[in-house]
C-alpha cells in the first residue's frame, strides 16, 4: 500500500537524551510526516523513548553503524509503501523546519536531495554560517574538490547527512547503501553513477555541541583517505548517461 505521507528516518545509537526533543520538534513542525527510529544496537532507552515520542521503532540486535541502520530504515520505508523519505539526525543537529525544502526538491523531480550547510541558506535571524574546525574543514574541502572533479557537479556539502529520497532512490539504497563510516559521500557517488537526479538545496543546520570519538584526528584522517581512494578508484566507471534518471546538480 502506497503512503502519501513522507517518512522521516532517524538512525540512533544511544540517543535517549536528545531524542525526545527531536521527536517533539518533528511533531510540531512536520505533523504530516511519519517517523521511524532505527535503534542501532542501543544499550540505553533509545527505543523506549522513541516509542513514547510517537515514532515507529526498528531495533537492531547489535550496532551496525549508521550505514547499516540507514539501509534498515530504507527497507522499512520500501516495505511499508512510502514514496518519499528524509534522513534526519537523532542528536538535534538538523532543523525540522528545513524538511519541507528537501520535500519540495523531491516534488520537482529530484531523486536524492542533499541539504547543504554551505550553500548560503540563512535562518529567520539571518544566521547561516556553519563552522567547522580547520582540520575537518580542510579534509572536507579536499573531498568536495575530488567529488566535483569526478561528478562534474558543483557540490558544496558532500558529507551532509540531511537528505531526501524519492521512491526509486529508497528502493535503490534499500539494497545497496554502503556501510562504511562517512558512507554519505559514497552514497552520493553511487546515486550519480546510477543516473539518479542528485541535487543540493541550501539549508540551515545547527552546529554540533560536542565531539565524538569518531572525530578524533587520526581516525578522521583515515576515513577521509579511504574515501579519496574509493572516489579515485570509482571514477573510470562513471557513466555520462544515466541508466534511470537524468542527473543534475545545484550549487
Amino acid at each position: 500500500m502506497a503512503h502519501d505521507r513522507p517518512i522521516v528516518i532517524i538512525p540512533a545509537w544511544n540517543e535517549e537524551a536528545p531524542l525526545p526533543e527531536v521527536l517533539a520538534e518533528l511533531r510540531r513542525t512536520v505533523p504530516d510526516c511519519d517517523v521511524v527510529v532505527v535503534s542501532d544496537g542501543s544499550t540505553d532507552a533509545t527505543a523506549d523513548v522513541a516509542r513514547a515520542g510517537g515514532a515507529d521503532v526498528v531495533e537492531l540486535p547489535y550496532n551496525l553503524g549508521i550505514g547499516g541502520a540507514l539501509r534498515t530504515g530504507f527497507r522499512y520505508a520500501v516495505r511499508h509503501g512510502y514514496q518519499r523519505g528524509v534522513q534526519f539526525d537523532a542528536d538535534g543537529q538538523h532543523d525540522a523546519t528545513q524538511i519541507t525544502i528537501l520535500l519540495d526538491s523531491l516534488a520537482g523531480g529530484t531523486d536524492l536531495a542533499i541539504g547543504s550547510r554551505f550553500a548560503g541558506a540563512t535562518d529567520q535571524n539571518g544566521d547561516g554560517d556553519y563552522r567547522v574546525g580547520k582540520v575537518r574543514g580542510g579534509a572536507m574541502g579536499l573531498l568536495r574538490f575530488t567529488v566535483r572533479r569526478v561528478t562534474r557537479q558543483p557540490f558544496t556539502d558532500t558529507s551532509s547527512g540531511f537528505r531526501g529520497f524519492s521512491r526509486p532512490m529508497l528502493e535503490f539504497f534499500a539494497e545497496t547503501y554502503p556501510s562504511e563510516y562517512m558512507e554519505s559521500v559514497e552514497a552520493l557517488l553511487m546515486a550519480h553513477r546510477a543516473g539518479f537526479a542528485v541535487r543540493e538545496v541550501p539549508v540551515v543546520m545547527r552546529e554540533r555541541q560536542d565531539g565524538e570519538a569518531s572525530n578524533r584526528r587520526l581516525k578522521l584522517a583515515y576515513h577521509y583517505l579511504r574515501l579519496l581512494l574509493v572516489i579515485v578508484a570509482a571514477a573510470p566507471r562513471r557513466r555520462n548517461g544515466g541508466s534511470q534518471h537524468a542527473s543534475g546538480g545545484e550549487p
